[in-house]
């Protein structure tokens, strides 16, 4: 995964230091972060916020990361991520890992894509020298090239 990360997240899918009101606002800009990637319709943002209604905030993986994602669908056009840095971190409702501050969107056309994207980032997040370094990395570039180590 690693060599292919440029290709699952492009400069395009990136949102860098934005505001959101709330947890579904988080979830959007993570969509939008997946269409202007070219990885999904809006159709799927729709579905990420769906899949927390239903199943709650278990999309909460680790202290202020959430995994935004649905099940793979027609909207999923490719596999690939979005990356949303928040300016001010916002509630999920995860008792745990609350509040987030990075949201990543994940869109998988079919299970063992999804699995593999996301497995390979979450490799990536349990390192804590690398989180605090993504926490702070200023450019797509740099933040892919810490994924990449």
């Amino acid at each position: 995964m690693a060599a292919d990360i440029d290709g699952f997240l492009p400069d395009e899918a990136f949102l860098l230091d934005v505001p959101a009101s709330d947890w579904k606002d988080a979830i959007r800009l993570a969509g939008e972060g997946l269409v202007a990637g070219g990885f999904t319709t809006p159709a799927y943002t729709d579905q990420m916020i769906e899949t927390v209604e239903k199943m709650g905030p278990y999309i909460v993986i680790a202290p202020g990361l959430a995994l935004a994602h649905s099940r793979p669908s027609d909207a999923v056009l490719k596999t690939g991520l979005s990356w949303v840095r928040l300016s001010a971190p916002v509630e999920f409702g995860s008792k745990k890992n609350d509040p987030v501050s990075l949201v990543i969107g994940l869109a998988g056309r079919d299970e063992n894509e999804h699995i593999g994207v996301m497995s390979a980032i979450a490799g990536a997040l349990v390192n804590p020298k690398k989180t605090a370094e993504l926490a702070s990395a200023a450019t797509p570039e740099a933040i892919r090239d810490i994924l990449k180590r």
